[in-house]
């Protein structure tokens, strides 16, 4: 007997109107989930607010933890744009000095929206291999988004230092999310971090007279 195919459609495979109800579904469960958080939110839910059919939305998520993981990541993209937007405007700033503004204001971003800093963590744990696939865009976009913060920083060791970046800012959010430390303490360690290992990427100082 042939299988079926069950997987999700893949977003490059949609058409215009596929690419709307997606979008519906996105909408849909950020709003769900910023009103009753991650924990309760059904699928269900989600189809009822954007107006698509249940087994519909099936076709475009394999599961909760799919749509939501697309949710979490289609978020993170545009404030990552935004953040790039702001910190790229002072580019006389050292690479350091940028890095910092980045990860400052993107933990501020989810102190205004403290249900999306849950539900990041909440996804980072799914074992959805669609969820996955989302999350793994999430983390280049992340690496993408520093990349134009700071290039001032070796392609050698720019990937490392990308990724040590990413890998804090996340670290922190889970930290502060569960409660095993404030706000302010998860910041500053990041921020510190962030300092340090762009250290050695930092111009020489200017010979004095």
């Amino acid at each position: 007997m042939t299988k079926v195919d069950l997987s999700p459609r893949p977003v490059e495979a949609m058409s215009p109107r596929q690419l709307e109800r997606r979008g519906s579904l996105l909408s849909a469960a950020l709003a769900l989930v910023t009103e009753i958080g991650v924990e309760r939110l059904q699928m269900k839910q989600v189809s009822e607010r954007s107006g698509v059919a249940l087994g519909t939305a099936y076709r475009y998520f394999s599961s909760k933890d799919h749509l939501l993981a697309a949710a979490m990541a289609d978020w993170h993209r545009l404030l990552l744009a935004d953040l790039v937007g702001e910190v790229g405007a002072g580019r006389s700033a050292s690479p350091t000095e940028r890095a910092v503004r980045f990860v400052r204001r993107g933990m501020r971003a989810y102190q205004r929206q403290p249900e999306l800093a849950r539900l990041r963590v909440a996804v980072a744990t799914s074992t959805d291999p669609f969820a996955s696939e989302a999350l793994q865009g999430l983390a280049r976009a992340d690496r993408a988004a520093l990349g134009a913060v700071m290039p001032e920083v070796p392609p050698a060791s720019g990937e490392l230092v990308r990724h040590m970046v990413g890998h804090a800012w996340q670290g922190e959010l889970t930290a502060w999310v569960t409660g095993r430390t404030t706000l302010d303490d998860a910041r500053t360690r990041l921020e510190e971090m962030v300092r340090l290992v762009l250290t050695p990427y930092e111009p020489p100082a200017p010979l004095s007279s």
